[in-house]
């Protein structure tokens, strides 16, 4: 636990003012349940395209990546469109060796 009483990993999802939800923190298998509760938060938004600001990710894994793969997959069952930007380099790396650079639009 941390000075705060949150535990160490404790990451945190904030939805800004232009609708922008910023994921900061760690973002692997020990936080990924975490986030995914945050999905209804902007399924359920006003917005046709949901924009998720990774800038602030401190760290990621392969449950991260999974994570990412599962919202792509919730948000087209919604028909809705989702991006992702600011993608830390670890998970870029991640999206590279899976293959998946197309599906992230990624280089």
């Amino acid at each position: 636990m941390n000075n705060a009483g949150a535990p160490a990993h404790a990451g945190g999802f904030v939805t800004r003012r232009d609708g922008t939800f910023a994921i900061n923190g760690l973002l692997t298998f020990e936080t990924v349940p975490e986030f995914l509760g945050y999905t209804s938060t902007w399924l359920n938004s006003d917005s046709d395209t949901i924009t998720i600001d990774m800038k602030n990710v401190s760290k990621a894994d392969s449950a991260g990546l999974a994570l990412m793969v599962e919202w792509l997959r919730r948000a087209r069952e919604a028909k809705r469109c989702i991006r992702f930007v600011n993608i830390p380099e670890q998970l870029n790396h991640l999206i590279r060796v899976s293959g998946l650079q197309q599906t992230f639009a990624t280089k």
